[in-house]
């Protein structure tokens, strides 16, 4: 059976987003890169929520041929990887809104799936072979399903940053987790924690 890997970058106060739902805010740096690189690698599918679906849409496509700038760290070979990698991904997004219009260059790779047969449509992906099924952002989406039991490992790149306010990663307690892995990156104050649900 697959796994459902959640892997987000939170603060070390708790929150995914800063006011305002500023990502920005949170350090994203070369580990934090070379992370998400690792992950997409191992992954067969993207699971997605329809913002962070969009939001990934209107930056990832086009980073993998864009023009050489050295002094632009956004055009890394670890951004370049994960811009290939979404793009030939196949994407789950989970949304009452998003309509395949409005999917552009992902059109071919994305499924949409309405809200009410998520938990179904997910419990069907992770019978299907292949690798990890990924979420990157998309906190109201993975809450729910975790919440249902559908998660097996949550990886939160805890950033050395207190934000005070924001998003707040979990948006209910979650009856418990269990640590099973901590990385470090040398040169990045950033840890990875590995849980699973109790």
């Amino acid at each position: 059976m697959r796994k459902i890997i959640v892997s987000n970058i939170v603060s070390l106060d708790g929150y995914s987003a800063g006011a305002g739902g500023n990502v920005m805010a949170l350090p994203m740096d070369a580990a934090f890169d070379a992370y998400n690189v690792e992950r997409l690698r191992a992954a067969g599918t993207l699971l997605l929520g329809r913002d962070s679906y969009l939001g990934f849409l209107g930056y990832w496509p086009g980073i993998a041929d864009a023009p050489d700038d050295r002094d632009n760290r956004a055009l890394s070979a670890d951004n370049r990887e994960i811009s290939r990698l979404d793009n030939a991904i196949g994407k789950v997004v989970v949304s009452d809104r998003l309509t395949a219009d409005q999917t552009g260059v992902w059109r071919d790779t994305t499924t949409i799936v309405r809200r009410a047969g998520a938990a179904a449509a997910v419990r069907a992906l992770k019978e299907q072979p292949g690798g990890d099924i990924l979420v990157f952002g998309s906190r109201t989406m993975w809450n729910g399903l975790l919440a249902d039991g559908l998660i097996d490992e949550i990886h939160l790149m805890v950033g050395a940053v207190v934000l005070g306010d924001g998003d707040p990663a979990f948006l209910h307690p979650p009856t418990g987790l269990r640590l099973t892995g901590i990385r470090t990156f040398p040169g990045s104050d950033n840890v990875v924690h590995v849980y699973a649900p109790a």
